[in-house]
């Protein structure tokens, strides 16, 4: 009971820290990166972004679909289209 407990705690962070970053499209903005160069930063930060969202499903321990539908709502919430 102890160990889902703080299970618990550490995900509930885990995604307390996600939400305080700032999605890519708002920091492209914020950089003022405009053309092609914004569309290679949202594309390298999509990228990073499917990574630590496939790391959070591993954590998990989430696979097929739960795993898919998890990793596309994290990707489109962290990347902000």
């Amino acid at each position: 009971m102890r160990t889902l407990a703080v299970a618990s705690v550490m995900i509930l962070c885990a995604g307390g820290a996600m939400a305080a970053e700032a999605s890519c499209n708002a920091q492209a903005t914020e950089k003022k990166i405009y053309g092609a160069a914004k569309t290679s930063f949202m594309t390298k930060c999509e990228r990073d972004m499917k990574a630590s969202c496939d790391t959070q499903a591993a954590d998990k321990k989430l696979s097929g679909a739960a795993k898919t539908s998890f990793t596309n709502k994290c990707v489109k919430d962290s990347v902000g289209t």
